[in-house]
């Protein structure tokens, strides 16, 4: 059974399509349904079935797909573990993020990364940490970094890095705009922009908030947006205000475009964590990632944010502790 029929089957499970997984491996639709028609001679039954346009898995298809993963993993670790030795590191490694640390602070730690190593494809797939988590526990992804939001498992792996501050964001003619900082009740009667559901920052605001006793449905919510660039757009176009990643907002504050202000008697600090499987041994590009990401975590950690904007009319921009 070659590796390379594996990996025909597993890119036709993952896209759902034989059509999307013959551009993907570079060859005609005819030949991926043959490398099909052999596998299932093999296993002596069917490993996909249609449904309308898409393409799933059977039962046995399932297990197969688990197992092919493992023996494609294999081989990869075992051609990078011999490049390793010989000093020249190469192959592809998958990661996962959720969408605040994946669109803000992962990117220039991969840039880093790549900068020591250019022969190394990092794939990143950024989605909410209950994707991720999925993806973690399916071996799509060898190490992700996670908000807090996602289910307790003791089959994964956590170690916290970094710790992100969560602001009070307003538009700079708000009345709030000057103050040092608030009290969570100064703004639980402000017209109020949320993320959606399922948003790791908006969860972990409800949580905060019914620990200080305030009801998430009592606010005054004048607006419901997917996405963090749209909340942002929102502020600066005077619709409402935010409870907002520092992450997300730190560029737009120095700026002077939105102002962010602590408040001072809400937690308002979100973690996030390295996660990797439990027991799981990483591929020795992995294993290389990981200590990078530790190292530069460290370096973030140490390193003092400005707690004023790049121009002195700008408002002020708080630093995370």
């Amino acid at each position: 059974m070659e590796i390379r029929r594996l990996e025909v089957f597993s890119k036709v499970v993952e896209m759902q399509s034989f059509t999307k997984a013959a551009e993907a491996c570079g060859f005609s639709q005819p030949t991926v349904s043959e490398h099909i028609r052999l596998l299932e001679e093999t296993f002596g039954g069917r490993l996909l079935e249609r449904h309308g346009r898409r393409v799933f898995p059977t039962a046995v298809g399932k297990i197969l797909y688990q197992y092919a993963r493992r023996l494609i993993q294999l081989e990869q670790d075992t051609f990078q573990a011999v490049q390793q030795f010989k000093g020249d590191m190469s192959g592809t490694l998958m990661i996962g993020a959720s969408n605040i640390p994946g669109t803000y602070l992962i990117p220039p730690l991969i840039g880093s990364f790549k900068a020591k190593h250019p022969a190394i494809k990092l794939i990143m797939k950024i989605s909410d940490s209950n994707d991720i988590f999925k993806k973690l526990i399916e071996n799509y992804v060898e190490i992700a970094i996670l908000g807090a939001d996602f289910p307790e498992d003791n089959r994964l792996e956590l170690t916290e890095v970094f710790t992100d501050r969560l602001l009070l964001v307003v538009h700079p003619e708000h009345r709030l705009a000057k103050r040092p900082s608030v009290r969570l009740e100064e703004i639980v009667g402000e017209p109020f922009i949320f993320r959606d559901k399922g948003s790791g920052t908006r969860n972990v605001m409800t949580q905060i908030l019914e620990k200080m006793g305030y009801d998430p449905l009592s606010l005054d919510v004048v607006a419901e947006f997917g996405n963090m660039e749209a909340i942002r757009q929102g502020i600066k176009a005077g619709i409402g205000v935010s409870i907002l990643s520092t992450l997300a907002v730190e560029e737009d504050i120095r700026q002077g475009s939105i102002v962010g202000v602590p408040v001072s008697d809400a937690p308002f600090h979100r973690p996030f964590f390295l996660t990797r499987r439990r027991h799981h041994i990483l591929s020795p590009i992995a294993e290389e990632f990981q200590k990078h990401l530790l190292t530069e975590f460290e370096g973030l950690k140490r390193k003092p944010l400005p707690t004023r904007p790049e121009t002195p009319s700008d408002p002020y921009l708080f630093s995370r502790p």
